[in-house]
């Protein structure tokens, strides 16, 4: 077994190559893995960590990379945050579990009231936590259902929700996600997005279309949600046009439909609001939240107004490790460092740094389609010159040739085509001028 190091901001912010990407101690643990993991669970870049802090990654080998990834946005506030591994030890010295739902605990109680407090909207709410970011879409679905008394749920092109057999059904992109593993939950039903690159309509034109398609096919009065990610995630970061979710958000409330929003990828600071819904003055009936609400633990959160999460009936929720003391304390301590560190401040800053960097490198490469994003929640789409026709063989080559030289990229988007950037928050501004070298090296 490798020696754990010490992780955290006081690990030396640099990029370090010691080695080929991925380096001999990696490879070797690669092949351990094959023998052990079936293949159906990947890896974007098979690098074995070892220590993680501010905006970089060490592995087995001593490289140290430059981290665009955040481990898909969950360490907003940086790997091993003192304060979070603070409270941890000091929780995981006392009592490690006893089930919420056996004999209860204060840090669970004092998220939830953090979490109604933090949420768009002054209006009376409850909380419910559960241990994914999948979990906490079935379970909102389940109390949108219950309170509605309604079957049908309706989603929109490209979202992502989760792998399980309801999430799956809600997300739009077959692979790898759904292929193979029908048949899906009934009753929910796939509408447009407004996709600004890809659609020529307005927000409120597409909305028009979207509301119009609801009333003809479902009936506005079979549906007890609407569920959209504020900007979608793995689809590619796309912004729905302006007016779009304002829009939307006004028919659900016309007719009855609870609006959920999924903001499990841009929630805690990331898109430089606390909360995405806030750019447009959205305020949901339910929000699920998960990924950076624990600075890595796995914690996820459903929260809602008080009469749609009051209706369900006792012991209809819940889950044996919902609310884990230990991640309940990664996230309070993850709610005092939101303003503690300036955290919304510094993904504007992010953002700030990198939109112009990224759309001078568009200017200067047709290959680059659009450039698009709010704080440190930014991708590029990539297509083949002088069309929109998806290029996702340039997003992997491009994706490869930046891994090899120490930096941390992801791709997304229904073509994949898509590269997407999620630097830890309280990355330092030196290593986010290096990595944006290094990806325009790369093209």
């Amino acid at each position: 077994m490798s020696e754990p190091m010490n992780g955290g901001p006081d690990l030396p912010q640099q990029r370090k190559i010691v080695t080929e990407i991925p380096g001999p101690k990696s490879r070797a643990l690669q092949e351990r893995r094959l023998k052990a993991v079936p293949p159906g669970v990947g890896s974007t870049l098979p690098v074995y960590t070892v220590a993680a802090g501010g905006g970089v990654l060490v592995d087995v080998d001593g490289n140290s990379l430059i981290d665009f990834g955040s481990g898909i946005a969950v360490t907003n506030v940086g790997n091993a945050h003192p304060e979070v591994v603070r409270r941890v030890q000091q929780q995981v010295a006392a009592f490690t579990h006893t089930c919420f739902m056996v004999t209860p605990y204060e840090p669970y109680v004092e998220v939830c009231e953090r979490l109604n407090a933090l949420t768009p909207g002054d209006h009376e709410k409850r909380t419910i936590l559960v241990n994914s970011g999948a979990e906490a879409v079935e379970n909102a679905v389940k109390i949108a259902r219950y309170a509605t008394k309604r079957p049908a749920v309706v989603v929109f092109d490209h979202g992502y929700h989760g792998r399980t057999l309801l999430t799956m059904t809600l997300t739009a992109k077959n692979m790898p996600y759904k292929e193979g593993f029908g048949p899906y939950a009934p009753e929910v039903y796939r509408v447009p997005m407004a996709y600004p690159f890809r659609s020529p309509e307005d927000g409120p034109a597409t909305a028009a279309r979207v509301i119009d398609q609801i009333t003809k096919q479902i009936g506005a009065h079979n549906v007890a949600a609407v569920l959209v990610e504020p900007i979608l995630g793995e689809g590619g970061f796309i912004e729905p046009s302006p007016g779009f979710l304002p829009a939307i958000a006004e028919f659900a409330k016309d007719n009855g439909i609870l609006f959920i929003a999924d903001e499990i990828q841009t929630g805690f600071g990331r898109t430089g609001h606390l909360f995405a819904s806030e750019h447009e003055g959205i305020v949901p009936d339910i929000i699920t939240t998960a990924k950076g609400i624990a600075g890595g633990l796995p914690l996820a959160a459903v929260t809602g107004r008080a009469d749609v999460m009051d209706a369900v009936h006792g012991g209809g929720l819940g889950g044996t490790y919902g609310g884990n003391p230990l991640a309940c304390e990664a996230a309070l301590a993850v709610f005092d460092a939101l303003d503690a560190d300036d955290i919304t401040a510094k993904a504007a800053r992010i953002g700030d740094i990198m939109l112009p960097a990224l759309r001078a490198l568009a200017a200067a490469d047709p290959r680059i389609g659009d450039v698009r994003g709010r704080g440190a929640m930014i991708a590029i789409e990539l297509v083949k010159p002088g069309t929109t026709e998806p290029d996702p063989a340039l997003a992997a080559s491009i994706a490869k040739t930046c891994h090899a030289n120490g930096l941390i990229v992801l791709t997304a988007g229904t073509y994949g085509n898509v590269l997407r950037f999620l630097p830890p928050l309280v990355i330092p501004e030196p290593l986010l001028h290096e990595g944006l070298q290094i990806l325009t090296e790369a093209f």
